[in-house]
């Protein structure tokens, strides 16, 4: 495609479609790294043992792959002919809003458990392949280039600074509960995103076909 190495990046900030994407992708990264934060501290407080901790991490690693296999083969697909690309997009961000809301009100590991289980899960076999279907209706320079900067640097960039957010919200005393009590309009104002996202998939795709 030729370009040059910031191509990626001035795509995004052409276009408001893209902009979008690279929001969706930046909260997703905050999600991701404030949980596994949590999730670390919770389990090293929980099971001192470090053989009970690797026990712990099998059991929902294998949780989360084996959800994710039967909702791919069973689920996603039909929600995405049924509802389209917005539903896929929308329903996690929300799921995890209440559970949020459940972690604030009962900051304990098995509560975060079950959120990162539900994060995990929804990320693989729904938000995934959603995210995949909204660079189908964009042009290739923007499908390899800006894709690939939203990958790496934006998501990078989000797990970055999100763990500097929570290692200072920390030192300034804030707890598990708290923050996830913070994080509840974040999440879904995330899943607003991810709804306009899939709306504005869905005319693109639609103008797309009304041209051939």
């Amino acid at each position: 495609l030729g370009g040059n190495p910031f191509a990626g990046l001035l795509l995004v900030l052409r276009s408001p479609y893209l902009l979008g994407v690279r929001a969706f992708v930046l909260l997703l990264a905050t999600t991701t790294t404030f949980l596994y934060f949590e999730q670390a501290r919770m389990v090293e407080a929980a099971f001192p043992d470090s053989t009970r901790q690797t026990q712990i991490f099998g059991m929902l690693d294998f949780t989360v792959q084996a959800l994710t296999i039967v909702l791919q083969l069973l689920v996603t697909g039909r929600i995405a002919e049924r509802f389209g690309v917005s539903a896929l997009l929308s329903s996690v961000p929300v799921i995890v809003a209440a559970g949020f809301v459940a972690l604030a009100a009962l900051p304990q590991f098995w509560v975060l458990a079950g959120v990162m289980v539900v994060r995990r899960v929804g990320e693989y076999a729904v938000m995934r392949p959603a995210r995949e279907m909204l660079f189908t209706t964009v042009d290739a320079e923007s499908r390899y280039k800006a894709k690939n900067f939203i990958d790496t640097a934006v998501s990078r960039g989000g797990d970055a600074s999100t763990g500097w957010l929570v290692s200072g919200a920390k030192a300034l005393g804030a707890t598990t509960g708290v923050m996830a009590g913070v994080l509840v309009p974040v999440m879904l104002r995330w899943g607003w995103i991810g709804w306009r996202l899939g709306r504005q998939e869905a005319s693109l795709q639609h103008e797309r076909t009304a041209q051939r």
